[in-house]
């Protein structure tokens, strides 16, 4: 890792990283002191007691679970094949798969809906697991093959030659060897599922299968908002996530700079 010796040199350093926070901290600083305006703790107290509070982050849950078994599983295998299988056209697949990237989520709302009325997904969990899987994949995938893509080959020869086929390599030796990026799937996957607002809004039409990012809605008004409620129920549904991230940090970053260089 690059280090910097001399004290005036990680002064410099420090003094521009400080710089650099600066514009992200003031939007969080701001966010947080205009959330105790008014009723102070109330505000926080009058997001708790949301009817079905429990149940939002309940199903936030269950969408984020679904999400992560799903991308992590295709990612790691499309990884793995893109990478160390010899599949005819794979690069043609691989770049048609990296197209996908240019997609917006809203470019698709229309199509996702009437694909979920036509497969009768239209207020299910599906509906919302499935297209969030669909457009993280690809970005997971160009992640994870530059990580695979630095595991030596030799690896793998040793394993074939030991009698491995390809199902046993994948289980007994990438997907261990990939824990750091594992964990880096699973905190970007998180953090997007978690704060997913367009599909659940479209999709999840039953009031019981809200999710935390709709929690800011009930404190929403015709003329006028309550904007302390609402900053406080925006920072409430931030929590699980900068838990998770806070508790993976050091393997996290160590799984995307790894992704990073191919």
């Amino acid at each position: 890792m690059f280090e910097v010796r001399s004290i005036r040199a990680r002064l410099v350093l420090q003094i521009v990283v400080t710089l650099a926070m600066i514009p992200f901290l003031i939007p969080i600083y701001a966010m947080v002191t205009r959330s105790f305006t008014g009723a102070g703790w109330g505000n926080y107290a009058a997001v708790l007691a949301v009817p079905g509070f429990a149940r939002f982050f309940l199903n936030s849950a269950i969408v984020a679970g679904g999400a992560i078994v799903i991308i992590y599983t295709a990612t790691m295998m499309a990884a793995f094949g893109f990478s160390k299988l010899r599949v005819r056209g794979k690069e043609v697949f691989f770049w048609l798969m990296m197209a996908a990237l240019t997609l917006p989520e809203v470019v698709l709302i229309a199509p996702l809906y009437s694909t979920a009325v036509t497969l009768h997904l239209l207020g299910t969990f599906w509906a919302v697991i499935l297209p969030i899987a669909a457009l993280q994949i690809p970005f997971t995938v160009l992640i994870t093959r530059g990580y695979v893509d630095g595991i030596p080959d030799t690896l793998f020869e040793a394993a074939r030659l030991d009698g491995a086929g390809s199902w046993r390599i994948f289980w007994s030796l990438l997907v261990p060897l990939a824990r750091p990026m594992a964990v880096a799937l699973v905190v970007l996957v998180l953090i997007n599922a978690w704060n997913a607002y367009l599909l659940p809004k479209v999709f999840l039409v039953d009031d019981d299968l809200g999710v935390v990012t709709l929690l800011p809605e009930f404190f929403r008004r015709q003329y006028n908002d309550d904007i302390p409620k609402v900053l406080a129920a925006s920072l409430v549904t931030a929590i699980p996530t900068i838990l998770a991230y806070i508790g993976l940090q050091k393997q996290f970053e160590r799984g995307m700079a790894a992704g990073a260089i191919k």
